[in-house]
């Protein structure tokens, strides 16, 4: 009967985070990501407009709550809250989960700036749907496979506990 206690405790958490999660991310995440990337290319000379902009070349950059990629983070904490997993691994994998997403993301960012700067905002805009519907769920769908390789996870999201559940039905049928 434990693991029917933490089943519904996960599940409860995943559904709150789910809905009210995005904002902790956006909270976390969207300076972090925007002082970040603007040191990232501070050999571009950038100057700051604000918490939300800055200027290169005579082109204003504007971040917006989408650069943060929250969505991407989002993925990794539901994928890992709804995992049969102990707590201190489960903050393992979202500690390094989240990491990695960031460091993705600054190299998508600079990418992306170093493209219009340097080069057109056709170049800009191509790239920029590449990496948005294209390699963002590529991304985390490998970083899941690794994340679950490193930490040993052999839980299947959201199945292995339909599974286990479904099993402990059967027997109470029997």
């Amino acid at each position: 009967m434990k693991y029917g206690k933490r089943l519904i405790l996960r599940y409860s958490i995943a559904v709150i985070f789910a809905i009210v999660g995005i904002k902790i991310i956006y909270f976390i995440f969207s300076p972090l990501t925007f002082y970040s990337s603007y040191y990232s290319i501070y050999y571009l000379s950038p100057k700051l407009i604000g918490s939300t902009s800055f200027i290169i070349n005579n082109i204003k950059l504007n971040f917006i709550q989408a650069c943060t990629a929250a969505s991407a983070y989002l993925l990794l904490v539901l994928l890992t809250l709804t995992t049969d997993i102990k707590l201190k691994k489960a903050l393992k994998v979202i500690f390094a989960g989240s990491l990695l997403i960031l460091i993705a993301n600054l190299i998508r960012i600079d990418i992306l700036i170093i493209a219009l700067v340097k080069y057109s905002s056709n170049l800009f805009n191509t790239l920029h749907l590449f990496f948005w519907k294209v390699l963002s769920t590529i991304y985390v769908v490998i970083l899941w496979v690794f994340l679950t390789k490193l930490f040993k996870i052999k839980e299947i999201p959201i199945y292995s506990d339909f599974k286990k559940v479904l099993n402990f039905y059967k027997k109470l049928k029997n």
